[in-house]
């Protein structure tokens, strides 16, 4: 007897470049016109709930500076997620400023520690989030292109962005999730 072809589940035809959103938009932080890392990471846990519906359905979170140690030097990974509908460790770098080629082989450290002392049998590969305020294109896709890992840069936005942006990014958010409709369903 033939038994029927399971249809793709949607976790599994999901790619973490479709997951991760970009930009995020943090306005519930209230953040000031000039802030530290630190000030950013306080306000997301402080806002935690907020956070986890900006970054979507399925995310846990599992801690802040986590440390790691690398031969004599102490490191700390600012956040730690665990992302259900892709079972795989999300490691999230706050950046200030503007993204550099540098942070990619600090995330880069960063999953391959989690590969070898974090992350569970059965899981998927970790994925990196480097979450800055700007990124250039070509930088962000010279430096993270074709890594083990797959390592997003994601812009963030502490302010609103104006009413055309937001209507832009609606018919975006929208067809995105027509087309995943579409895919589900076969």
């Amino acid at each position: 007897m033939l038994e029927k072809a399971e249809k793709p589940r949607l976790e599994d035809t999901l790619t973490p470049e479709q997951a991760i959103k970009d930009p995020f938009v943090l306005e519930f932080l209230d953040l000031k016109d000039e802030y530290s890392e630190s000030d950013l990471e306080d306000g997301l846990i402080h806002h935690l709930t907020d956070f986890l519906l900006e970054l979507g359905n399925d995310f846990a979170f599992l801690g802040r500076q986590r440390r790691l140690r690398i031969d004599d030097t102490w490191f700390r990974v600012d956040l730690l997620f665990f992302y259900r509908r892709l079972r795989c460790l999300v490691v999230i770098d706050l950046k200030v400023g503007r993204f550099g080629y540098a942070d990619a082989g600090q995330m880069l450290l960063f999953l391959n520690y989690a590969r070898e002392h974090w992350m569970k049998p059965g899981e998927n590969p970790s994925v990196g989030l480097i979450l800055c305020t700007e990124k250039g294109a070509a930088e962000a896709h010279y430096a993270l292109d074709n890594l083990p890992n797959k390592i997003p840069a994601a812009e963030y936005q502490a302010v609103l962005p104006d009413e055309k942006l937001l209507a832009l990014e609606l018919e975006r958010t929208r067809a995105e999730l027509d087309r995943r409709d579409v895919v589900s369903r076969k």
